[in-house]
């Protein structure tokens, strides 16, 4: 009996070996099929790390309204973009999938924990490719949430609510995964709030030692209470409902044996997953804008829910199930990502809608770098980070984008003038008129005029100092007068403001 036993644990073993190599080839040739494009939702916290990089201090010497694992985890690669850049994505996602077997596993069994890693792997590929490829804060959360139930499956309070706490690292969001881990671990919820308050501490940590906590408050915390509490939708309730039932559509492979589950194996840990799915959706409102990347807090647990609910559905029946729920997003977001290495590998232009704005970015970038000296810095008026990370130039002042400087939230500043934060903006401004940077690429006036960096008084004796040097479809360069000019002219080259 001893023999048989060893015989089928080297067989799991080695199955466990094979799925994880499999998914790791999958997830490397996934995200190599974008390693001749860059992500806006990338962009941000590249440009945040390549500053962390020349020796700035996150949130003191930059503005930055994300929280720091943001930053901190671009600079594992060097803020670099190519493929040192996709296979650091690549490693992001398998953890994810093993996380998702670890949970699986400890919640279930050995079937739903490869279930699990599986079916975490194809919707980490095939979902809107700016969102699954960009390592940014809503899927930052993802390992966080695994790695906070996994725990609390295997009964480590303190643990739990350590990993659960520390999420705040990666999404303020992640809030809602303190409860989550309070109602499964009840009896034991004061070792929960320890190991969370233990976690929820080591950024603030960090930060008050570099002298940065006071700005990471009003950036992050603050400043996102003006933006969750201001949604540019009309009708948000009607949104919410219409983009979740597109959710549940385009993740039916999820969704349909998760209500199996609950129709049929009502067991006690049915309850704590239900738990966590309200909670999670309840953060998605969160607000009130109900975006792509927010529906990644909904991932972890119908990947588990899922993959119980799959092993209750009789075999003929799963097969026919995932069949026909995964065609569609394996079509719908499949061509696109394929679409775009063929026109990396062809050298071809891109042509996915999405990312129209990147090659705009990328054209400036190549103007700025055929005539910028050493020494040159920039400044970015608009949300364009991707211009930070192309263009290769050091900040010219603390501001990544023009958010706290036109006080307009970037998630409707191509279209809406409304100021959200005027006071602060005004002093940034003031601010802003007391640096020098040696160019400035106006990435919002082309798209908004009167967000552009021409129409604010308090700037105009300042942008004397510039001229204005280029122009592509999407963004206005100056440069200082002065500064070390170019031997040949940009095109478009006209005189000074």
């Amino acid at each position: 009996m001893k023999m048989v036993g060893d015989l089928q644990s080297g067989h799991s073993e080695r199955t466990r070996w094979l799925l994880f190599a499999g998914l790791a080839a999958a997830m490397v040739g996934a995200r190599l099929c974008h390693v001749g494009v860059l992500w806006v939702d990338e962009s941000y916290g590249m440009a945040a790390a390549r500053a962390l990089l020349d020796g700035k201090v996150l949130y003191h010497d930059l503005w930055f309204d994300k929280p720091p694992l943001y930053a901190w985890f671009y600079l594992l690669e060097g803020a670099m973009p190519g493929a040192p850049l996709r296979l650091l994505g690549a490693g992001f996602a398998l953890l994810c999938c093993w996380l998702s077997y670890g949970t699986a596993r400890a919640l279930f069994g050995e079937w739903e924990a490869r279930a699990a890693a599986l079916l975490m792997a194809f919707f980490l590929v095939f979902g809107i490719p700016s969102a699954v490829v960009s390592v940014a804060p809503d899927l930052l959360a993802v390992p966080f949430a695994l790695g906070m139930a996994w725990l609390a499956a295997r009964d480590r309070p303190v643990l739990a609510g350590l990993v659960a706490g520390a999420a705040l690292l990666a999404n303020a969001k992640a809030l809602f995964l303190l409860p989550v881990a309070v109602v499964w671990l009840w009896p034991q919820w004061p070792k929960v709030l320890a190991g969370y308050a233990a976690g929820a501490g080591i950024g603030p940590l960090v930060l008050l030692a570099q002298g940065s906590l006071q700005d990471y408050w009003q950036q992050v915390w603050a400043w996102g209470a003006v933006y969750s509490r201001e949604t540019p939708l009309e009708h948000p309730y009607a949104e919410g409902v219409h983009r979740t039932a597109n959710w549940i559509g385009f993740h039916a492979a999820l969704m349909a044996p998760a209500v199996v589950y609950f129709l049929r194996r009502l067991d006690r840990k049915a309850p704590l997953l239900a738990v966590w799915f309200l909670l999670a959706l309840a953060s998605v409102a969160g607000g009130w804008r109900f975006y792509p990347r927010y529906y990644f807090a909904l991932l972890p647990v119908a990947v588990v829910l899922a993959a119980h609910g799959l092993k209750l559905i009789p075999f003929r029946v799963r097969v026919a199930l995932l069949a026909v729920t995964l065609a569609t997003p394996a079509i719908r977001f499949g061509k696109p990502q394929a679409q775009m290495a063929w026109e990396h590998a062809s050298g071809s232009a891109a042509t996915h809608r999405d990312l129209a704005l990147w090659a705009d970015a990328r054209d400036a970038a190549t103007r700025i770098r055929q005539e910028a000296q050493p020494g040159d810095t920039l400044l970015v008026w608009g949300y364009r980070p991707e211009l930070n990370v192309l263009a290769g130039l050091p900040m010219g002042t603390r501001f990544l984008d023009s958010q706290p400087l036109t006080g307009v939230i970037a998630d409707r500043h191509l279209e809406s003038s409304h100021v959200s934060y005027p006071g602060l903006a005004a002093a940034n401004r003031r601010e802003l008129a007391r640096e020098a940077p040696t160019w400035i690429a106006d990435g919002l006036g082309p798209f908004n005029p009167q967000l552009a960096i021409l129409r604010y008084p308090e700037l105009q004796e300042w942008l004397q100092r510039y001229e204005r040097v280029g122009q592509t479809k999407g963004f206005v360069l100056y440069r200082r007068k002065g500064a070390d000019p170019p031997q040949t002219n940009l095109p478009g080259q006209s005189n000074s403001i």
